[in-house]
């Protein structure tokens, strides 16, 4: 796996109890970095921090909170002395169509999608502008450049949304040293794509768009996210890139 030396570093991982989450804060692990793990559930959060090397907390919040997610930051901060990098990638996918799905499926998929990364960043850039850098990262979708995907308008929605938000916070964070971009998957074998893998027209159909021919799992996307997390991406903010096995060429 790719790595840097992220020694001496503190990075919050939103949604990290499982699939490209967890990959993540244990691709910060280990390279050095100390790693604040959140998620909405307890044990998932305590059993990624369970399996990382060096020091890691759990910090069981939702970041659907506005309150909580400062509450959780300011604990970030107490606890590790410092915070340097943001990872906003708790999300969830409702299907649906858009005549059928609910209000709370809609709003579910807004306030986990892009909400969160308005608040989290909100706060730890507000730290991060203190020290005068740092990098925010989040995981966005294929979904967010006008790749439709059936039945899930507030996911389609919410990410292409993240997307226009991290430019904007790339835009006006670069005063403080801060930078941001997004990190967009494809296809990636998690348990939030467990039930449509699982569906052998669908694996046809998805196999045949990607040049590549395999789908994505979590630790093809760890690599990407290290390298804008350090000193090597210093130049790059406000991008959103593809990670998916070549199936969007823009």
């Amino acid at each position: 796996m790719f790595s840097v030396n992220l020694k001496g570093k503190v990075a919050l991982v939103t949604g990290a109890g499982r699939g490209i989450g967890k990959a993540i804060a244990q691709g910060f692990a280990d390279c050095g970095a100390r790693v604040a793990v959140n998620d909405i559930d307890s044990t998932s959060a305590t059993l990624t921090t369970g399996i990382l090397s060096g020091e890691a907390n759990a910090y069981v919040a939702d970041v659907r909170d506005s309150a909580a997610v400062e509450k959780m930051i300011d604990k970030v901060v107490a606890d590790f002395g410092r915070l340097d990098i943001l990872v906003n990638n708790a999300g969830v996918e409702p299907r649906a169509s858009i005549l059928e799905m609910s209000d709370a499926d809609w709003h579910d998929a807004v306030s986990t999608n892009l909400d969160a990364a308005f608040y989290t960043s909100r706060s730890a850039g507000r730290i991060m502008r203190v020290r005068g850098e740092g990098a925010i990262i989040n995981i966005s979708s294929i979904a967010g450049h006008n790749i439709p995907i059936a039945m899930r308008s507030g996911y389609v929605a919410s990410k292409a949304g993240l997307i226009g938000f991290t430019k904007e916070c790339a835009r006006e964070f670069a005063a403080y040293g801060i930078r941001v971009n997004a990190v967009c998957p494809g296809v990636i074998e998690t348990e939030m794509t467990t039930h449509l893998r699982h569906n052998e027209a669908q694996m046809k159909k998805w196999l045949e768009d990607i040049p590549q021919g395999r789908l994505g799992i979590p630790e093809d996307v760890v690599g990407l996210v290290l390298f804008l997390s350090s000193d090597a991406s210093r130049y790059l903010t406000g991008q959103a890139i593809n990670i998916d096995g070549g199936k969007v060429m823009l």
